[in-house]
């Protein structure tokens, strides 16, 4: 008896697992195709006389990068002045205030200005994309496209991706200049040195490697953010309802990726 009644619920579950599986496996392959087809898009797209044009391209980088400055500005001013007041407060225990610049230099640029560009640029680029593509598909504008010979994936995903992978790493060098800046406001300002100073001892700390090592995870971060967007809005499914999910499936899908392809990749870089 008591195995007849345990028997329903763990089958239940078994099938919801497995359902949940077959998802992923297929959200996963379908994210691999898009992202195949798109490359093989831009890099073949002319011999098909189906090129990428420069104008949509140049459309998604001011929506993806330009729009996103002022945001990305604020928010990495204040991340620096923060890891500033946290490192001087970790450090004063034991006497070594004016080594946080350093702690405060390798964590912008390996890790917090990649990190929440990315977060910032997949809740507000990434889920307009997953909406965009998502209303296309429900209005049937996709099939409309390919009825009239357009390929929607070098139509709609190439000039995204190509905006994304270019725009995030660039926002990334900014956010990276004004972390640092706004640090070196309250670090000057709290351990009574000069500015040149502390340019001085951020220059002397950092290396190219350290710059380099934030900026590949940045354009990992952008085919992520494009690639989970794209797959979220062609798989939308009950109209203006289901558009409303596959835009928040999409923030919460980019978010998770781009944090655990940073654990990975921090491993694997520090191997």
């Amino acid at each position: 008896m008591e195995a007849d009644r345990a028997g329903p619920p763990l089958q239940r579950v078994a099938e919801d697992v497995g359902r949940t599986v077959v998802r992923g496996l297929e959200f996963f392959g379908l994210g691999a195709s898009i992202a195949s087809q798109a490359l093989a898009w831009l890099v073949l797209g002319r011999l098909r006389e189906q090129p990428v044009r420069a104008g949509p391209v140049f459309a998604q980088m001011m929506q993806v990068g330009i729009g996103a400055i002022p945001i990305v500005s604020m928010l990495s001013v204040t991340i620096g002045v923060m890891l500033a007041i946290q490192g001087i407060d970790a450090l004063a225990p034991f006497g070594a205030e004016h080594q946080v610049t350093i702690g405060v230099a390798l964590s912008v640029t390996r890790e917090f200005s990649p990190l929440i560009t990315g977060i910032l640029i997949a809740g507000r680029s990434g889920s307009a994309l997953a909406a965009r593509l998502g209303t296309m598909t429900i209005s049937n504008e996709v099939d409309a496209l390919r009825v009239m010979g357009i390929n929607p994936v070098r139509f709609l995903v190439v000039p995204s991706l190509v905006a994304m992978v270019v725009m995030l790493p660039t926002l990334v060098i900014w956010a990276n200049l004004l972390a640092l800046l706004g640090a070196g406001f309250y670090i000057t300002a709290e351990l009574g040195i000069g500015m040149g100073a502390y340019l001085d001892q951020t220059i002397a700390y950092l290396d190219v490697g350290d710059v380099m090592h934030g900026l590949a995870k940045s354009v990992i971060f952008g085919v992520l953010i494009t690639i989970v967007g794209v797959v979220n809005g062609a798989s939308v499914r009950g109209g203006a309802e289901g558009v409303g999910r596959v835009t928040t499936s999409s923030v919460v899908h980019a978010i998770s990726a781009i944090v655990v392809t940073d654990m990975i990749f921090v491993y694997v870089a520090t191997r």
